[in-house]
């Protein structure tokens, strides 16, 4: 059932997207599959580089903000897609094992000019661990107005 539309992402909005653990094999699948650098497959690999140990891919960890995002917002919203975004973060590594806070901010929101009941909305994306940020991105995210419906 639609319950967000355009006209409920208001600038300051904040969305608590819950919070995820991360998983060891899922972590070591995804970096076997897709970003296999040697930390992020190898447990002596990881151990002897910069962060440590085993660290998660980054495109890992965006892929949990945006299950998280999925499931949160966009499974009840008249979203349409998204053109894209300008800014991709990861200021800290992600250990298996962590736990892992989502959140989403509204930061502008406007009407498309060229198609009346289409709003676009200009996002933050936010992981956290505890206090400290581990990944953050902006975009923009598509959504039908009521009036379009």
């Amino acid at each position: 059932m639609t319950e967000l539309a355009y006209e409920d992402f208001t600038p300051g909005r904040v969305f608590d997207l819950g919070t995820t653990v991360v998983d060891r094999d899922e972590m070591l699948a995804f970096s076997r599959r897709f970003d296999p650098q040697p930390f992020h497959v190898d447990e002596e690999a990881g151990a002897a580089s910069i962060f440590g140990r085993l660290a998660a891919s980054g495109w890992f960890t965006a892929a949990l903000w945006m299950r998280a995002y999925a499931d949160g917002v966009l499974a009840r919203a008249t979203s349409v897609g998204s053109p894209g975004g300008d800014e991709i973060r990861w200021p800290a590594p992600v250990f298996a094992g962590d736990e892992l806070r989502a959140t989403m901010e509204v930061l502008e929101a406007r009407r498309s000019r060229s198609r009346p009941g289409l709003g676009l909305v200009r996002l933050r994306a936010l992981l956290h661990r505890g206090d400290e940020l581990v990944y953050s991105s902006t975009f923009t995210g598509m959504f039908g107005t009521r009036d379009a419906q």
